[in-house]
């Protein structure tokens, strides 16, 4: 009896020992030690990949955000700002809705078909607000150039990138909007394209936050 409870004694102190020495080693120095190579290796993208404008963070380029004006008394539905470079369309609307406003809390596509009635309906309430909103005096924007992440969410519904098709097409609005030549807004966009990666991966791409603090600093507007 006496050898029986030491046996489990014995078990029970040495459970413990390697209970105490995992949890130090699993629980806390392994943890240190992959944050500080992280930290020191990778600091921007461990900390969120933010995005600063004068000293300030103001978002993340992994994270996409939207730019629209100050709802007015009575409003629900804020109206794009179009001073700035629109992102893509958030996730859904009314019943379907997903992510109507790039909420960190919330991440997924509508998972609507092709022929789902609403979606289609909804694609074309997006095209013919971009046509719309895009088109200035001096410049239409026919149908046929809205490309289609100008009027689809992506998967996620926080993408922070748009391509360089749907970024030109909102060139001569901006232009016009902030007092600018064509000429040197295209140039920014340009200068703010990021091409594929390692030049065969994925698609060119241009991320709006980026391209708008450009667009900031250009025109010494307040901060977005």
């Amino acid at each position: 009896m006496n050898n029986s409870v030491g046996n489990t004694a014995r078990l029970l102190g040495a459970g413990l020992r390697a209970l105490l020495v995992l949890t130090v080693l699993c629980g806390v120095l392994y943890p240190l030690a992959v944050t500080g190579a992280a930290q020191t290796l990778f600091h921007d993208k461990a900390n969120g990949s933010e995005i600063t404008a004068d000293g300030k963070v103001v978002g993340s380029e992994l994270i996409g955000q939207r730019y629209d004006l100050p709802l007015k008394k009575g409003q629900d539905t804020p109206e794009p700002d179009l001073r700035w470079f629109q992102p893509r369309p958030a996730n859904g609307l009314g019943e379907n809705s997903v992510n109507t406003r790039y909420e960190l809390l919330l991440s997924g596509a509508t998972n609507l078909s092709g022929a789902n009635k609403d979606l289609i309906q909804q694609v074309k309430a997006a095209k013919a607000a971009v046509i719309r909103d895009n088109s200035t005096a001096a410049h239409k924007v026919r149908p046929s150039e809205v490309p289609a992440d100008a009027v689809t969410s992506s998967a996620s519904g926080l993408d922070p990138h748009i391509s360089p098709a749907y970024a030109d097409l909102q060139v001569h609005r901006v232009a016009e909007r902030n007092h600018l030549s064509v000429a040197r807004v295209q140039n920014l966009v340009d200068e703010n394209t990021d091409g594929r990666t390692l030049g065969f991966m994925g698609e060119p791409r241009v991320n709006v936050l980026r391209l708008n603090i450009a667009l900031r600093n250009l025109t010494e507007r307040p901060r977005i």
